[in-house]
């Protein structure tokens, strides 16, 4: 399969280390959704965090940081994922746009492989299904990624930015379908 450009947003601070980023959502067999993305540039002159435990972390995408957002059916509600290169992980539940923010409990932590050279980072993130496998199909993934550089600078990168701000909840952004035809 291949990978969704993802593109920064319009309005946000360009980031000239940055060539492209992409990424990917497939299911795998009956328990397992996968994520994939991949950022080349200079890496050299961006913020990656080092390899760290893998564990929960708050605020990862206050630095470079994968993520995915998951609504399932029709309803209002969603998660986000949330991957960094230290192998640190998030997962928020919501019962609508940006409302009822919660933890997400997991069945497990998700596996966080990284593969990095001087100019492709590559993060592959596989999440057990659980309990949201349970939801209805089909389901709308929005895949993004907040890209920080050396200066401080923030670049926000998304399949589809539906505001003028970038704002990676917004449903609208939701681009990506799975069906669950996998299982």
């Amino acid at each position: 399969m291949t990978l969704h450009e993802l593109t920064p947003h319009p309005n946000g601070e360009p980031l000239p280390a940055v060539h492209s980023v992409a990424a990917l959502a497939t299911l795998v067999g009956n328990d397992l959704l996968r994520f994939e993305y991949r950022l080349q540039g200079d890496l050299a002159q961006l913020a990656v965090a080092r390899s760290a435990a893998s564990q929960r972390a708050e605020r990862l995408w206050e630095h470079t940081c994968f993520e995915a957002f998951v609504a399932a059916g029709v309803a209002g509600e969603y998660c986000e994922l949330n991957f960094a290169p230290s192998t640190e992980w998030a997962a928020y539940a919501f019962d609508a746009y940006r409302h009822g923010m919660r933890p997400l409990a997991l069945a497990a932590g998700p596996i966080i492989e990284i593969v990095a050279g001087a100019s492709e980072l590559s993060v592959t993130a596989s999440v057990e299904l659980g309990a949201l496998g349970a939801a209805p199909w089909p389901w709308r993934v929005g895949l993004t990624a907040v890209v920080a550089d050396r200066a401080g600078r923030r670049g926000y990168y998304a399949l589809r930015h539906p505001r003028a701000n970038p704002d990676f909840h917004d449903a609208a952004g939701f681009a990506v379908l799975l069906d669950g035809s996998a299982r």
